[in-house]
């Protein structure tokens, strides 16, 4: 991350760390942590802090201001590391509401820096919103609530890569929907296919998850449409592989390679997770979980 943090940022730190003064009376937003254990909290974070004959909301205080303007120019990596530590689940494994209220409570006063907490993988990730968007953030969502550890290593990958390693990026949205494919598979108990690319993968999902093509049981008004909609499934799978051979870094980048500019890689993200949202929803409907059921199904 580039720029300081806000004071906000700062202040909602403070309140997620020391879980606010001992004589104020409104509920902790997070844990309660005493003067060792706030000590303890940042020698976790690789800092030395010491409360000393401070109390303990001013000592974090000035110590976060402290390490937010770092003398070696590090204070936005020191200021991340804590943001991730504090909203970290596994802290919270007794208490997992605390966990989702520290993360709204930072997200709020991240927001107008348009930065954003997210979990991934079962770790939280500090990344830039316009680095995922509308599209993204229901597909992260909706992988939080499944056990598809590979797809959020994919995310965690993805997301902060745009800017700066578009080709990366790219890589990693292709591997998005091969990771959500071999996971429906391998859910449903079925092998995987003998090409196992992106094209492949797609084609082995289709028939099982009942989004063939060539499927007969849709009402005439709108088969041509429907039909034109799942063919381009296969479409848009290939396109981003394509993209991958020929832009991103899978295979390597030869000397003077053209770089991919961040917004086809946006593009690349934002089109994988639209697709990737579609088959695991699918998917949760054929295997009748919990999906609001809007009318005749598709």
């Amino acid at each position: 991350m580039s720029g300081k943090f806000s004071t906000f940022v700062i202040k909602a730190l403070v309140d997620t760390i020391t879980g606010g003064a001992g004589n104020d009376n409104s509920p902790a937003i997070g844990i309660y942590r005493s003067g060792p254990k706030i000590e303890q909290f940042f020698l976790d974070c690789g800092l030395d802090m010491r409360i000393g004959s401070s109390s303990r909301v001013p000592a974090t205080t000035d110590f976060l201001r402290q390490t937010s303007n770092h003398h070696d120019g590090q204070g936005d990596i020191y200021i991340t590391r804590i943001i991730e530590k504090v909203c970290d689940p596994r802290e919270y494994l007794t208490e997992p509401d605390k966990a989702n209220a520290v993360r709204e409570h930072l997200n709020k006063a991240l927001a107008a820096d348009k930065l954003a907490v997210v979990i991934v993988g079962g770790k939280a990730v500090l990344t830039r919103r316009q680095s995922s968007g509308t599209i993204v953030e229901p597909f992260i969502q909706k992988v939080a609530t499944l056990d598809f550890d590979t797809v959020q290593m994919e995310i965690a990958r993805a997301l902060p890569n745009l800017q700066d390693d578009p080709e990366d990026a790219v890589t990693a949205a292709c591997s998005l929907i091969e990771a959500v494919c071999r996971s429906i598979l391998i859910e449903l108990g079925l092998p995987l296919p003998a090409r196992k690319d992106i094209d492949g993968l797609i084609r082995a999902v289709q028939e099982p998850l009942n989004l063939s093509p060539g499927r007969t049981d849709l009402p005439a008004e709108i088969e041509g449409d429907i039909r034109q909609i799942l063919s381009g499934l296969t479409s848009v799978a290939k396109g981003i592989g394509a993209l991958r051979t020929h832009g991103g870094d899978a295979h390597g980048r030869e000397k003077g390679f053209r770089r991919i500019d961040p917004r086809i890689a946006r593009l690349a993200i934002n089109a994988a997770s639209s697709l990737a949202l579609f088959l695991i929803e699918t998917w949760e409907r054929q295997e009748k979980r919990a999906l609001p059921q809007h009318g005749q199904d598709i």
